[in-house]
């Protein structure tokens, strides 16, 4: 079965963090520079949480708090969940449904080493599926 390392090995080891104490605009410019919903909050080189766009909508927006002054540490998501590279990809997808969350910080013995999204982890199933439809219609119609 499919793991998460096999969707971090397929998109690339690129990661995203911000430092808790830089502000929520940094955090969003960032975001928008690199086209990417979430960011992993760090604090001394540890993960201290996540900063995603419904934190923005949720915490800044609806509360009209001004980006620029505040900072990431004051209205991240704290409560991060972190998978091991070894994880299936079922279990993720499991995870994401259940805790109603679309990015999922992947954490092993030599600290952060990537962050799956639930559009990984879709795209992920969406390949696989189009292999297999192609080899069933190849064995159907003979063409092995």
């Amino acid at each position: 079965m499919a793991t998460v390392h096999d969707v971090l090995s397929a998109k690339g080891a690129t990661l995203y963090t911000i430092e808790s104490s830089l502000t929520v605009l940094h955090a969003t410019q960032l975001m928008n520079q690199h086209k990417i919903g979430a960011v992993v909050v760090t604090e001394d080189g540890r993960v201290a949480g996540i900063f995603t766009e419904r934190d923005v909508l949720a915490r800044i927006v609806a509360e009209q708090r001004s980006p620029a002054e505040t900072l990431v540490g004051e209205v991240m998501t704290r409560e991060v969940i972190c998978c091991d590279p070894d994880t299936d990809l079922d279990e993720v997808s499991a995870i994401m449904k259940n805790r109603r969350i679309r990015h999922l910080p992947v954490c092993g013995a030599a600290g952060l080493l990537g962050l799956v999204s639930i559009g990984d982890v879709n795209a992920h199933y969406a390949s696989n599926q189009a292999q297999t439809i192609h080899f069933l219609s190849d064995y159907i119609y003979g063409r092995v």
